[in-house]
């Protein structure tokens, strides 16, 4: 059974403390996505469950068994790392069947899982070529066939495409995904990279400074952040935070003092700071006499479908996406429209009011 559970856990390397108080449930079968900035510790709670570090105060279970002072062999799980770490001497055959070697299964059975592992991954037509002969993506799928042949209850990626160029890493996006389908195996997949956790996870962690900020379906934490770092975190191009106050009932930027249609929240006190967040797909520009804000654009990113427009406002920049054709130049004054039903507050220490 591959439900996983880390409960309570903290993890401390001296007086530093990487893990603060985290607990999570993991459903068997589940693909779940660690993601936060550098430092957040999303590959030391990965690393602890893999036994590769010990856990300084809490629990982790693998299917319903205590494995926190476990050593890595007794887990039943297999790694994934950035580093393909394979053994250039070895054919591609060799590398996959590696870890049967050491279980000392019978030659036939280790022949029947490497072809079928092979045959999973479409590397049966590469199984005499040694590593120095294969692509990144292959490399990296020659990683994960050394960990499929083991037939692990769970898992474990830690930000396994990093080394991989921009094609490369959609394309195993994808294969990886598809892999979880097929297997219906428990996976935890670790990276910095939010594209990778929106269109790959079941349920996505998102960490800061050690601390889980929320959990949920990707599109539940794109639509409703728990708290103003979730939201920026999470979306390309970032939500756009505007720092206000309430004022005689109505919401008022800090810098500019421009009163804004969205009214507070009625748990909002006068004088209350709250920050306003807007996705740039939930701004529309308009001619100047249609807004009540008008600015000018000072950048512009096409990208064919959309184009990335930057606006300099009194009250700071907006990034909008434009889908529509309309020409538009550095400079041009344009009005931009906010709606009361597409924006998230937040309130003073951060949290979704």
């Amino acid at each position: 059974m591959g439900q996983i559970a880390f409960q309570n856990i903290t993890k401390s390397f001296g007086a530093v403390a990487a893990i603060r108080d985290v607990s999570v449930d993991i459903a068997e079968g589940e693909f779940v996505v660690f993601v936060g900035p550098s430092g957040c510790g999303k590959s030391t709670l990965l690393r602890m469950l893999a036994g590769l570090e010990t856990v300084t105060s809490g629990q982790i279970s693998i299917g319903g068994e205590t494995v926190t002072d476990l050593p890595p062999k007794d887990r039943d799980i297999a790694m994934v790392f950035q580093n393909y770490a394979l053994y250039p001497h070895m054919s591609v055959a060799e590398n996959i069947g590696f870890p049967l070697r050491i279980e000392r299964l019978s030659k036939t059975e280790q022949q029947t899982r490497v072809a079928n592992t092979a045959a999973l991954l479409g590397l049966e037509n590469l199984l005499d070529r040694h590593p120095r002969e294969l692509s990144g993506g292959q490399r990296q799928r020659v990683a994960m066939g050394r960990a499929i042949v083991r037939h692990p209850q769970t898992f474990l990626f830690d930000e396994p495409l990093s080394n991989l160029d921009a094609a490369l890493r959609v394309q195993m996006r994808k294969e990886i995904k598809l892999l979880h389908d097929r297997l219906n195996a428990t996976m935890i997949y670790v990276t910095h990279d939010q594209i990778e956790a929106m269109t790959m996870a079941d349920k996505i962690a998102v960490l800061r400074d050690g601390r889980v900020e929320q959990i949920a379906r990707p599109l539940e934490i794109y639509h409703r952040p728990a708290n103003s770092f979730v939201a920026s975190f999470i979306g390309s191009p970032p939500i756009n935070l505007i720092d206000c106050m309430v004022r005689d009932g109505r919401l008022v930027t800090r810098k500019g003092g421009v009163t804004l249609t969205p009214l507070p929240p009625e748990s909002a006190a006068e004088e209350d700071r709250l920050t306003l967040g807007i996705r740039p797909e939930d701004l529309v520009l308009r001619g100047k006499t249609d807004a009540e804000l008008i600015g000018q654009v000072s950048y512009l990113e096409a990208t064919g479908q959309v184009t990335v427009v930057s606006v300099e406002l009194n009250l700071g920049t907006l990034t909008v996406l434009q889908y529509e054709n309309a020409e538009l130049s550095v400079g041009d004054e344009v009005g931009v429209l906010l709606s009361q039903e597409k924006v998230h507050l937040f309130g003073p220490d951060g949290t979704r009011m």
